[in-house]
């Protein structure tokens, strides 16, 4: 008898199964020695509620709007490279199972399925996400792309100019497509749902690239020139060159300093992700939820700032909220789930995540998502007791709201 899935937990260990070992570990795993990676947990997990008794919290709302659309909840699926090799059409699925409970799906430029084929297979508008190549020319197509695709926002991310050193990812000869040792094929033959998966996709490269490079008519060459593009130079000037071609709603990913944030919100950028990479960049940065209210209140009031870091439960999530975030996004949880169960994987994960959200909010006394202030919270201070993180008084009497 198979046990219940009862949390993201849960489908990471069964993703763990059934992806082979070099793709689970690029969705899992982070930088040089993952400090940041483990910080993120580490931050999260410190954190108290504030438990509240005696309120009516019959009627929850969770639902909210993010950049003009109205979400069922404050959730959004993250960019993520190689999503269809942790199932086969992985960024079709998510993007299916993100549409079908109303939250946001950002493609990824590194993605498998291209821009055109996930707008072929699903109704429902999604974000994609940009690097600037040193190829403007082909940055410029890739924007142009997704506006003709419809894509209601674009997010740049923007702490990926030079990449950070993943060690998994080069003891485990990670490439696309995987390089052919004996220990990748006895994994991979050992993964027969996920290779079954694969194999019917309808891309196994780069699909927002293969085909649109020059000179990189093998995979090998397509590899070796993206490792070559991620471009340094970079810089806030560069705003007004994709403002030129992108005339809707922008995003900038990868914000961790209040200085970095004011400057964007001087460029007119209509939100901000604020994001160590999923702790895969650079290592020894603090933990987004550490960072996340200092930011708020620099440009909390300018634009909307999202959360991105660590989110694996809705109590994840009701935290960033209660530190100023007007939502979250899910990285390493939503491949957890697609590796695991494909669409009905991911589909998991937003409703545990909805699940818990919502009974978080009744047993600290909340109603609504979309006014959880930092007085639902108490973070453990070094000397082992825990302090208020709020301004409120020790003998305050906040209701039930």
């Amino acid at each position: 008898m198979t046990a219940p899935i009862t949390n993201v937990a849960d489908l990471r260990a069964l993703a763990r199964h059934r992806v082979p070992r070099a793709f689970f570990e690029y969705a899992d795993r982070g930088s040089y020695d993952e400090v940041t990676l483990r910080a993120n947990r580490t931050a999260l997990e410190s954190i108290a509620l504030r438990q509240r008794v005696m309120c009516d919290v019959d009627n929850r709302s969770l639902a909210t709007d993010m950049l003009g659309q109205t979400v069922s909840m404050p959730l959004a699926i993250a960019p993520t490279g190689l999503a269809g090799l942790q199932h086969g059409a992985g960024e079709i699925l998510g993007a299916r199972a993100a549409a079908k409970a109303g939250i946001p799906f950002c493609l990824s430029t590194m993605s498998i399925c291209s821009i055109e084929q996930v707008r072929a297979a699903v109704d429902t508008p999604f974000w994609f996400q940009v690097y600037v190549m040193r190829d403007r020319a082909f940055t410029r197509d890739l924007i142009q792309r997704a506006k003709e695709a419809q894509c209601s926002a674009l997010m740049l991310t923007a702490d990926l100019t030079v990449q950070g050193q993943r060690h998994r990812e080069i003891k485990n000869g990670l490439s696309v497509p995987p390089r052919i040792t004996l220990r990748n094929i006895l994994d991979m033959a050992s993964k027969p749902r996920w290779a079954w998966s694969v194999l019917r996709a309808p891309s196994r490269s780069f699909g927002n690239l293969q085909g649109r490079v020059e000179n990189t008519d093998s995979l090998s060459t397509l590899a070796q020139w993206i490792a070559k593009q991620f471009d340094p130079r970079l810089n806030w000037s560069d705003l007004a060159w994709i403002r030129a071609i992108w005339p809707g709603k922008l995003i900038i990913k990868g914000i961790l300093d209040p200085r970095d944030a004011r400057i964007a919100a001087d460029h007119g950028v209509d939100a901000i992700v604020v994001s160590n990479h999923g702790g895969r960049q650079l290592d020894g940065a603090p933990a987004t939820i550490d960072v996340l209210p200092s930011i708020v209140q620099a440009v909390g009031d300018r634009m909307q700032v999202l959360f991105d870091g660590g989110i694996l439960s809705g109590q994840d999530l009701f935290k960033a909220l209660a530190c100023g975030a007007h939502a979250g996004l899910i990285g390493k949880a939503f491949l957890y789930g697609l590796g695991a169960m494909g669409e009905a994987g991911v589909t998991q994960v937003i409703e545990l995540i909805r699940r818990e959200l919502s009974v978080t909010m009744a047993l600290t006394g909340q109603t609504d998502a979309r006014r959880i202030s930092r007085d639902v919270i108490w973070r453990k201070a070094p000397e082992s007791t825990f302090n208020i993180v709020s301004t409120l008084l020790d003998d305050s009497n906040v209701p039930c709201r």
